[in-house]
């Protein structure tokens, strides 16, 4: 009988212990980073009245008798839930989404760790849990923004309201695209020289800009020309010197007066309306208004030259009084009488075409090595379709896009006086501030000029004050086909580039990055619009922390005044292999136990798998409606147990009034 109140107590008991956790999880509903706990029960002592019994040959088994004394708290364990995020906007406040704890300690060399992450800075500038003072943990940084490999962690002090020293521009970062078919090489005649040439317009396709200075040597052609052999006679007969214009085609004796030219293989031109009174002159007329050809009377000699210069031809055709079949024109004596020509045809194909060689000595206005030049090309000609004359140059700068024309006579040998015809460069230039070790700033300017070498471009370093850059102002940058980065060179074997800042402050000795050879995150050549930019330099002057930001890793980023970015710290967090075996030690503070394990400390999002958001704290992870449900099963089994005691107390009266 006695049992039965024990096992009731020990469930009032107990029950009363589940009341007091939910109460306390309750109570902590708005506590940040608060775990809820949870009350495990188990049974008591069991007592045995009778032992279990094995089979036999004549019986089976028994089972054994055992009366159970109560019940007891198993474990109140700690659920490690995560629990919502608040956004705050208070950067120091910070969560931990996923797993981890923040580390917190002092200087005695106890640690603390926690969910709870609403902290704040000191007088000190440390970073400190304001409701503890413990410090939070983590690593400093060094100077350049790195976290030593071997840093221990410690407590995390900024330095608010403190200088930050300049640091000199040690490297100037390139990247960004040179355009491979950009040209603004404008041509402009300098000298014509002794070549005739009147006139140059257009630009250059290579996009170099320098001196072209042209030879021209030979000779324009020359035309196809027939001339007369004095051969008009008298009566008799008798030669009587050269022909005049006012000679009439009778007193010279011909007879038949039908003539006709063919102009290279081409069909018969007739010459009509000649007679017997017709003159030398008429004569002259006729053929004039055939197109192509040219008549004159030339020291008595009747002369006939093919307008168009060059290897041209032209044939007269006459022949008897009959019409010729093929020609379809009337024969006659016309041929003979005035150009001596047996037969009825003569020919003149003795025009001879041009001999000129133009020779281009190309001077770029910049470059190193093998840039500099100068270039030796042979330029081409442009010839006049209607009078066969060289009128023109092509070729000049790679391609036909530059015009270089000659007056109407055409061009002409340049002797000792050779023409001279200039090209803008085709530049891209970008600037950026560059810092000496006393934090003043220079103005560095970087120009890029197309290359008499093809995928090349000459680059030219300057600055706008009173610095002087004494070695490495030059060089150049090479290209692949594919338009990556080859090569990007200093000239006269020059590895960087030296500037004065003549203000008494260091020599400052820079580098260039252009990017990864045969890579494209640099410097590249395609055929697309300049973008080729400076995007970035090590330097910078003077500066004071003004604000921070904290990452997902736990860096703290301090934000200057004078605009760099650096990380000053690292806020650790630790896990455990068993986070219920952390031992609690108030102010939301937990310990390590026996049974936690050690504390793993490293990296958020790397070592720890937890992440920590910034301006954000984890609310408590109390679901209020399960303590609501287990506050109802609690009380009820706390109700029940209350039962078997008073019930309990009963029989032992009904025990007891036996005796009446």
């Amino acid at each position: 009988m006695m049992a039965s109140l024990y096992s009731g107590v020990s469930g009032l008991k107990n029950h009363q212990v589940k009341m007091n956790v939910i109460g306390n999880n309750i109570a902590n509903i708005n506590t940040i980073g608060f775990k809820a706990g949870r009350v495990n029960f188990q049974e008591a002592l069991v007592q045995t009245y009778k032992g279990a019994g094995r089979p036999s040959a004549v019986s089976g088994g028994t089972n054994p008798v055992q009366l159970g004394l109560g019940m007891q708290v198993a474990s109140v364990d700690n659920l490690f839930q995560q629990g919502g995020l608040e956004t705050t906007g208070q950067i120091s406040d910070l969560a931990i989404q996923g797993s981890g704890f923040f580390i917190l300690g002092d200087n005695n060399g106890n640690r603390f760790y926690t969910r709870a992450g609403a902290f704040g800075f000191d007088s000190n500038s440390t970073l400190v849990d304001p409701a503890t003072g413990l410090y939070v943990l983590g690593k400093m940084a060094d100077d350049t923004g790195q976290i030593p490999s071997l840093a221990t962690t410690g407590a995390i002090q900024l330095p608010f309201g403190q200088q930050d020293p300049a640091q000199a521009t040690e490297t100037i970062t390139l990247a960004n695209n040179l355009d491979a078919s950009a040209t603004d090489a404008w041509t402009t005649l300098e000298s014509a020289g002794g070549s005739n040439i009147v006139s140059v317009s257009g630009k250059a396709l290579d996009g170099v800009g320098g001196t072209h200075s042209i030879a021209i040597t030979g000779n324009q052609a020359t035309s196809s020309v027939a001339t007369g052999a004095n051969v008009a006679t008298d009566d008799a007969g008798v030669a009587i010197g050269g022909l005049s214009l006012t000679d009439t085609l009778g007193s010279l004796h011909v007879t038949d007066f039908n003539l006709g030219f063919s102009i290279d293989g081409g069909s018969v031109q007739s010459v009509s309306g000649l007679s017997a009174a017709s003159t030398v002159q008429d004569v002259i007329n006729a053929i004039n208004e055939i197109e192509g050809l040219d008549a004159e009377l030339v020291g008595g000699e009747l002369q006939v030259t093919r307008e168009k210069r060059g290897l041209y031809s032209f044939d007269s055709i006459a022949g008897t009084t009959s019409t010729d079949p093929v020609t379809g024109v009337v024969s006659g004596n016309i041929v003979g009488v005035l150009f001596g020509a047996s037969g009825t045809t003569f020919g003149a194909s003795n025009g001879t075409a041009h001999t000129f060689t133009a020779t281009d000595t190309f001077t770029p206005d910049r470059g190193t090595g093998a840039a500099v030049g100068p270039f030796t090309t042979t330029l081409g000609f442009v010839i006049d379709e209607n009078s066969g004359l060289v009128t023109g140059l092509t070729g000049l700068g790679g391609d036909d896009s530059v015009e270089v024309k000659s007056g109407t006579t055409g061009i002409s040998a340049t002797g000792g006086n050779p023409l001279v015809i200039t090209t803008d460069p085709t530049v891209h230039s970008t600037s950026i501030n560059v810092y000496d070790s006393q934090g003043t700033k220079h103005t560095l300017t970087i120009e890029f000029a197309k290359s008499n070498i093809q995928s090349r471009w000459e680059w030219t370093a300057s600055t706008l004050g009173n610095e002087t850059i004494t070695v490495g102002s030059r060089g150049y940058a090479q290209f692949n086909e594919d338009g990556s980065l080859n090569a990007f060179e200093y000239a006269a074997g020059a590895n960087g580039m030296t500037i004065e800042p003549n203000n008494g402050a260091e020599t400052m000795r820079v580098q260039f990055d252009a990017g990864t050879v045969f890579g494209f995150d640099g410097l590249t050549q395609f055929g697309s619009p300049h973008t080729a930019s400076i995007i970035g330099q090590d330097g910078y002057g003077l500066g004071i922390l003004e604000k921070i930001s904290i990452d997902k890793a736990g860096n703290i980023s301090g934000i200057f005044s004078n605009g760099v970015t650096r990380v000053l710290a690292q806020i650790m967090l630790a896990d455990f292999n068993n986070q219920a075996g952390l031992r609690k030690a108030g102010r939301s503070l937990y310990q390590e136990s026996a049974n936690s394990g050690q504390a793993v400390e490293g990296v958020a999002g790397a070592t720890v798998s937890g992440q920590i958001n910034s301006g954000a704290l984890e609310s408590s992870a109390v679901d209020i409606s399960q303590e609501f449900t287990s506050m109802i099963t609690t009380q009820r089994g706390f109700q029940a147990n209350s039962r078997i005691i008073t019930t309990s107390d009963s029989m032992l009266d009904e025990l007891v009034n036996l005796r009446r």
